[in-house]
């Protein structure tokens, strides 16, 4: 295991008014302490990443911005709200693609997204244009009358994105959007995600263990380690830290002390294998 390195890369701080922004947010568990003063902030439109080991606070970051878990100290805001005082009022302006599946095998891709927009009260008259506006962003219009249980593990992730944005939120949370499939399914979201941002605006914070994923996908990226941030910045600002001809496998392991494994624990290996079989 090589040595581990908590010091911070001094880059320069996001000069748009962000939309996200963390200040020193804390999460305990009893006397584990999950996230520990972490600091960030995104400008609106940014595709920003959290990277590190397994229990390294990734997933429990995102949970606080999307106000399923409460900080234990500090604050978090999302568009201007508090998630602390405001979090009714975060909650409508973000989407959440969590990583256990969320669509429904038993309906069609249509009846899913249906059931979504009546849950984030889109007005009747505009409802059937959105779903169709949906379908077809994410290109699943010609299989929208087919069971989801009949659909491939891309397309289920591409419909979970769907109906995370039916509302048109402001900022959008993806916590390991590619886990569980194969590479060509990770590259057709990986260019559906591309394109919510770039034709959308969308401001997006991902969670994800593949660094290639990282790079080609993100901004700037944070390297999380034992609940702090090691390390932020574009990734090749990271990769230039390191050394010429670094890749951000090598960055992960110089700021995390870890190699790069997303194997994780039981319990995680549990997790992933299931949402592997759901989408497989």
């Amino acid at each position: 295991m090589s040595k581990v390195h908590t010091d911070m890369i001094n880059l320069p701080k996001v000069e748009a008014k962000s939309i996200i922004e963390t200040r020193s947010v804390t999460k305990r568990f009893g006397t584990l302490v999950a996230v520990d003063q972490v600091s960030i902030a995104l400008s609106p439109g940014e595709m920003f990443g959290l990277v590190g080991p397994n229990g390294a606070g990734k997933t429990t970051v995102i949970k606080m911005l999307t106000t399923i878990l409460t900080p234990t100290a500090g604050d978090a805001s999302v568009a201007g709200y508090s998630v602390v005082r405001q979090s009714a009022q975060v909650r409508r302006v973000i989407g959440y693609v969590p990583q256990l599946l969320s669509a429904d095998g038993s309906l069609t891709g249509y009846e899913n997204l249906l059931i979504f927009a009546k849950l984030y009260h889109i007005p009747r008259g505009v409802r059937e244009q959105r779903i169709n506006d949906a379908l077809l962003f994410m290109g699943l219009a010609e299989v929208s009358d087919r069971m989801v249980r009949e659909y491939s593990g891309g397309m289920i992730r591409r419909l979970e994105i769907a109906e995370s944005m039916l509302h048109r939120p402001r900022v959008l949370f993806l916590d390991e959007p590619t886990v569980g499939l194969d590479p060509i399914a990770r590259k057709a979201v990986w260019d559906h995600i591309q394109r919510l941002r770039s034709d959308l605006g969308t401001t997006i914070l991902l969670t994800t263990n593949y660094m290639d994923e990282a790079d080609e996908l993100c901004d700037r990226v944070a390297i999380m380690h034992l609940g702090k941030v090691a390390a932020i910045g574009s990734p090749s600002q990271l990769k230039a830290t390191v050394g010429e001809g670094a890749t951000l496998d090598d960055v992960f392991v110089h700021y995390s002390g870890y190699e790069v494994d997303s194997g994780g624990n039981f319990r995680e290996v549990s997790r992933t294998r299931r949402v592997a079989n759901r989408l497989a």
